[in-house]
């Protein structure tokens, strides 16, 4: 293995590696030191979730831009550097990147990936109780 790097090494080539897996979010792909995952929630909800998810983590130095079909979010959590990129594939699918530090962090880019599902099925799930109270309100 090494071998076959150094010799890429020498030939000017820099080789892409590539790992993906499937995870309680669903499947993701983590190359060059980004997570990157599809989800089937609209852009607004997926960076509201992003958003929650760094306010969760206690994050400092925020900065989000949110345009219309693409955001970013900086922060740093514990001492590290965090990006996320949410970007607007379709209707209800929206595409997140996590970076954790420089070079990235595969497990710190897991751990966040994790916790923006949850705050999405979260919202979900308070958006389906709040509809069932409204309809037994105006039933009653």
């Amino acid at each position: 293995m090494i071998l076959i790097l150094g010799a890429f090494a020498l030939l000017g080539c820099v080789p892409l590696f590539v790992g993906g897996a499937v995870v309680k979010g669903g499947a993701y792909f983590y190359i060059n030191g980004e997570l990157k995952t599809d989800y089937r929630y609209s852009f607004n909800k997926t960076w509201d979730a992003c958003k929650e998810t760094v306010a969760n983590m206690n994050a400092t130095d925020v900065f989000p831009v949110k345009k219309i079909s693409k955001g970013t979010i900086n922060a740093v959590i514990y001492g590290e550097k965090v990006c996320f990129v949410i970007e607007y594939k379709a209707k209800d699918l929206t595409s997140v990147s996590i970076r954790v530090g420089i070079f990235g962090d595969k497990s710190g880019s897991q751990r966040l990936n994790d916790k923006v599902f949850d705050c999405l099925i979260k919202q979900v799930t308070m958006n389906k109780v709040y509809s069932v109270r409204s309809a037994l309100e105006s039933w009653c």
